[in-house]
């Protein structure tokens, strides 16, 4: 596991729920390998904030990528070699703020990526703006007289969409967590599990220990699973939905690989002075 981590300095305020995440990516990783999956094939991406330094410090292949475009990113991973296991870390603001368009179209289409979504609530890097996932009533820097916003349900959310795996996590619990990374990775469509972590400035874990909850079943049906998340609490954990539908580069080009049945140079140049109408 100690090979996983990179000498970049740990710049994470103390106590931060990022380190929760970090250690059970860091658990989940040789498990996957025990089940087949080298590390050489997992790569990942990231947006820009907090959640983005794990970019950093865990020693994988990826891309930094820019604010919200994380996921355009791990899908073109995806779409040009699918036998990676994408990795895509993203922040409440960068995938459900600016990047929520690319987030809900490749839910929409099931690309076969994972999205590991940091949610402490808070723009935290930036110094603490609201956020999508802000709570109602929520007083901080750009907000003194309370948040009269009403956040968005994630889960809810990309089961409609269309998402095949959805998931919630709590960075306190790193054995669920882990375990939970394992079955999200291993699920071939679009797996969206979100990890309620504290920011330390803004908010305690005293928060959500209280009020932490698991599922007492994980729901059979897409119906099913969408009651459920809109009626559960926001502090309630598990697998909401896992469904199986054909993911998005299986629909484009079944099981053509781009990179490892790429035409040579000389058969690609044959085709652009045929299509211009060169001999």
């Amino acid at each position: 596991m100690n090979n996983l981590k990179t000498y970049a300095e740990i710049t994470w305020c103390k106590g931060c729920g990022n380190f929760g995440i970090f250690t059970a990516l860091r658990n989940a990783i040789p498990k996957l390998e025990e089940k087949g999956i080298k590390r050489e094939d997992i790569v990942m991406t990231a947006g820009i904030g907090c959640h983005a330094k794990i970019f950093d410090y865990l020693n994988l292949s990826g891309l930094y990528s820019l604010h919200g475009r994380e996921i355009a990113t791990a899908s073109g991973f995806k779409l040009s070699n699918p036998n990676l296991k994408v990795l895509t870390f993203s922040g409440d603001g960068s995938g459900l703020g600016e990047g929520l368009a690319h987030t809900l179209f490749a839910a929409k289409r099931n690309m076969d990526i994972n999205m590991i979504l940091h949610n402490n609530g808070v723009y935290a890097l930036t110094t603490g703006q609201f956020s999508p996932l802000t709570q109602e009533g929520w007083k901080g820097p750009t907000t003194p007289k309370g948040s009269f916003e009403i956040p968005f349900n994630p889960i809810s959310l990309l089961i409609e969409v269309g998402a095949t795996f959805v998931a919630r996590c709590y960075a306190g619990d790193i054995n669920h967590l882990t375990e939970t990374l394992i079955r999200g990775i291993e699920h071939e469509g679009f797996s969206f599990i979100e990890i309620l972590q504290p920011a330390m400035p803004y908010h305690k874990w005293e928060e959500y220990r209280s009020e932490i909850e698991f599922l007492d079943k994980e729901p059979k049906t897409k119906e099913e699973a969408l009651t459920v998340a809109r009626n559960s609490h926001r502090f309630t954990l598990g697998v909401f939905h896992q469904a199986s539908r054909q993911v998005y580069h299986k629909g484009l080009y079944e099981d053509h690989n781009p990179i490892i049945n790429k035409l040579s140079r000389d058969a690609r140049l044959d085709k652009i002075r045929k299509i211009l109408g060169f001999k």
